[in-house]
């Protein structure tokens, strides 16, 4: 399997020939990287979960940098074991060129191995998959490095409202009447208020109701009503009328039963 590629890295060549040799920054960087760790000073050992189409596995394996040539690259010679699933051994050469101060130009080319299970799942999705994975380790990497973009600047202050805007709307004035404030000249120049509300000490609506002393008036009672409250008030023999009424309807029924009977 061959692959290789280009990616533009938003950050000086040397920054990114740290970040290259950063087990930090490639455990973050590497899709399914469970642990990676720097057992030498050109030497990482790692361990990585992989799924290629229905088949998964973790691999265990080790990583050496030879042809060393910093800050302008290096190669990667490694190899891994996944169990059941089959072994992967290869290499890839590095380089970065610098474009400009702040961004580096990171080319790469691979060739790889595969062996076992992971074998019979035919190249084509092997190299999708691998093209996948350097996709997401590449964008990664980039995130990373990629500069913090800046606190928004504050909002602009309002604008300042114009003269117009800023005077309130002023009644309309009676002619002959000059306001003073606090007096029933303001009220009575005012052409809207007189229009709408009686002319009171300083325009104060009168309160309605009775006065203090004085009781309202009872509601009036609707004529219907007064012939029915005069029949239920009558007390015959001393007796209210509902009694009477009571008894007429017990002898009524009585009568009935008897007839019944």
């Amino acid at each position: 399997m061959e692959m290789t590629g280009e990616r533009r890295i938003p950050a000086p060549r040397q920054r990114v020939w740290e970040a290259l040799n950063d087990p930090e920054v490639l455990r973050a960087s590497i899709p399914g990287c469970e642990s990676i760790e720097k057992t030498g000073d050109d030497s990482f050992s790692a361990r990585v979960a992989v799924k290629i189409g229905p088949m998964s596995a973790k691999f265990t394996g080790k990583v050496r940098l030879e042809n060393l040539d910093p800050p302008n690259g290096y190669t990667i010679v490694g190899e891994g074991q996944g169990g059941a699933m089959g072994f992967a051994k290869g290499g890839a050469d590095v380089s970065l060129r610098e474009e400009s101060p702040t961004e580096t130009l990171l080319t790469y080319a691979v060739k790889a191995q595969v062996g076992g299970k992971m074998a019979q799942l035919g190249a084509r999705l092997i190299d999708s998959t691998a093209r996948q994975m350097a996709d997401q380790f590449f964008d990664r990497f980039a995130r990373q490095l990629t500069p913090a973009e800046p606190v928004a600047a504050a909002a602009a202050p309002a604008e300042a409202p114009t003269p117009a805007q800023a005077a309130p709307a002023e009644a309309p004035q009676v002619a002959g009447v000059t306001p003073v404030a606090g007096t029933d000249t303001e009220y009575l120049a005012d052409r809207e208020r007189l229009a709408t509300s009686p002319v009171t000490h300083h325009g104060v609506p009168p309160v309605t109701g009775p006065r203090p002393g004085e009781t309202s008036p009872p509601p009036a009672e609707p004529f219907d009503l007064k012939p029915l409250r005069l029949f239920f008030a009558m007390e015959p023999f001393g007796l209210p009328i509902q009694f009477w009424i009571g008894a007429v309807l017990m002898v009524i029924i009585l009568a009935l039963l008897f007839l019944v009977g």
